[in-house]
């Protein structure tokens, strides 16, 4: 059953260790000695195209589709969001679009933040009907539409034919009334799957980089016969946004544990980072005041590295030295060879 499978991917995602490289600990940014900001001056408010946001940071796809547990979750997360207001995603509404008893495990999110920014979750799979379900369901502010190939490779019950996806991301990018941001789930984009998504239409993009929850592993754990040559493909995050550059506007996620880790990627090129295994698992051992307490000091350390780097505004984080190394500076070198 697709709700259960729901759990699975929940109970999978909290039990797995992390990933053996933290890919944004590859990434320093040169020092600025010379502090000469007011802590007062500095905003972390954002214009996403047509989205505006009072921080970077939003909650990312995670869950909805698999019952109460699902929905409890979910109106948790809607409660952190609202409190700390930053904008929240949903995990994939496919589940509510062919269950009607599942939307509530999504509605709830809306119900519990009235006044906040909110992304609905389709598949590549869904056409430009279901689409307009999942946006009407949440009056949404955005749509995500995920990618999750290998995933779906891995999965035992996953799809095997994509070859309508590509038609169906432009449909929905062109009648859609609301950004629309073509979202990788763990395993990177290349800047060949960004000229091909711009030709569709697309503006926005989260890129999902390696680095973070790994749902190859996630689904290995649901078969008999493992995939393991799955469990370290992908791209990383601080790869993907370089690679994704000429997209209008890039969301970065995928192993972004800090607001360190977040103001890298902004230094990148991303103007906004999702966050979702680490938000769940605080959630879940802490409760929401600890995850409050989290975003919070996300947000601090965000600012502080503006006040070193003294930027005032977070679109002046782009273009600051950087340096990388490691298995990072090797994938940035080769493909620039």
């Amino acid at each position: 059953m697709r709700s259960e499978r729901k759990l699975d991917h929940i109970r999978h995602a909290l039990s797995h260790s992390e990933s053996p490289i933290h890919y944004f600990d590859e990434v320093d940014i040169v020092h600025q000695s010379l502090g000469k900001l007011d802590w007062n001056q500095i905003d972390i408010s954002i214009k996403l195209g047509e989205l505006s946001a009072s921080s970077p940071l939003f909650v990312n796809a995670m869950t909805g589709g698999g019952g109460e547990k699902t929905k409890e979750i979910n109106g948790r997360l809607a409660k952190v969001a609202r409190a700390a207001g930053i904008s929240m995603a949903v995990g994939s509404q496919m589940a509510a679009i062919r269950n009607k008893e599942e939307r509530e495990t999504y509605e709830i999110v809306r119900k519990e933040n009235p006044d906040g920014v909110v992304f609905a979750n389709v598949g590549s799979e869904a056409g430009w009907k279901e689409a307009e379900i999942a946006i009407d369901m949440l009056e949404a502010d955005a749509l995500q539409i995920h990618l999750n190939t290998v995933q779906e490779l891995v999965m035992p019950e996953g799809d095997r034919d994509f070859s309508n996806r590509l038609e169906n991301i432009k449909e929905i990018i062109l009648k859609a009334h609301i950004p629309v941001i073509v979202k990788e789930v763990g395993f990177g984009m290349s800047s060949e799957t960004i000229k091909e998504l711009k030709s569709l239409g697309c503006r926005y993009v989260d890129v999902g980089g390696k680095g973070g929850t790994n749902f190859s592993k996630v689904e290995n754990e649901r078969r008999e016969d493992r995939m393991e040559g799955f469990n370290s493909w992908g791209i990383p995050t601080p790869i993907s946004i370089m690679e994704s550059r000429s997209m209008d506007y890039v969301i970065a996620s995928g192993g972004i544990r800090s607001g360190v880790d977040g103001a890298k990627a902004l230094i990148l090129g991303a103007e906004a980072f999702g966050m979702a295994g680490p938000m769940l698992k605080t959630l879940i051992e802490g409760g929401e005041s600890v995850l409050n307490r989290r975003i919070d000091h996300i947000h601090h350390e965000l600012k502080s590295v503006m006040m070193v780097m003294g930027c005032k505004e977070i679109e002046e984080l782009k273009g600051k030295p950087y340096v990388l190394h490691g298995e990072t500076n090797n994938w940035a070198v080769q493909l620039r060879a």
